[in-house]
């Protein structure tokens, strides 16, 4: 009995709070030699949308190598790219077929110790029927404005 009881209230908790999305590292580029600790370099992640099915994402950003970038204290530069595709069946619930147009955090990655991250948010556009996710860097006293977007057309999966 208290193992169900249990289990309903972890069901609730991760409804209401949904878990992080781990991005699950591609590959990676070098772009800086550095002398001490590893060289700077240009990651390639991936991560689905948890909540709109069949829509993965991938993301190229700027990694700090070096001393601090070894120990986690370096800031990245703002510097990322995204190019999301239908990787199955899309299905669109509710809240997302409504459009919000302040649209919904699908990612955020930290890349300062801090207070800087990265951050993907999905809009829909009800009129044109499709997915928009854009990528961009947010730091607590001041953001940047590059950015990068990508579209997703919601059609029947073949």
């Amino acid at each position: 009995m208290h193992q169900s009881i249990l289990f309903a209230l972890l069901m609730t908790l991760v409804s209401v709070f949904p878990l992080p999305v781990q991005a699950e590292r591609i590959g990676s580029v070098d772009t800086k030699f550095k002398w001490l600790g590893p060289d700077d370099k240009i990651v390639v992640e991936a991560f689905e949308d948890p909540v709109v099915s069949g829509v993965a994402c991938y993301l190229s950003r700027a990694k700090t190598g070096g001393f601090k970038g070894a120990i986690g204290v370096a800031e990245d530069k703002s510097n990322a790219s995204i190019a999301c595709r239908q990787i199955g069946p899309i299905h669109l619930p509710e809240g997302v077929a409504s459009g919000d147009e302040d649209g919904e955090r699908v990612f955020r990655k930290r890349t300062s110790l801090l207070f800087k991250t990265l951050q993907v948010v999905r809009f829909y556009d009800r009129k044109r029927k499709v997915l928009v996710y854009l990528t961009y860097s947010d730091r607590v006293i001041e953001g940047s404005p590059k950015n990068s977007i990508s579209v997703v057309p919601v059609r029947p999966w073949r």
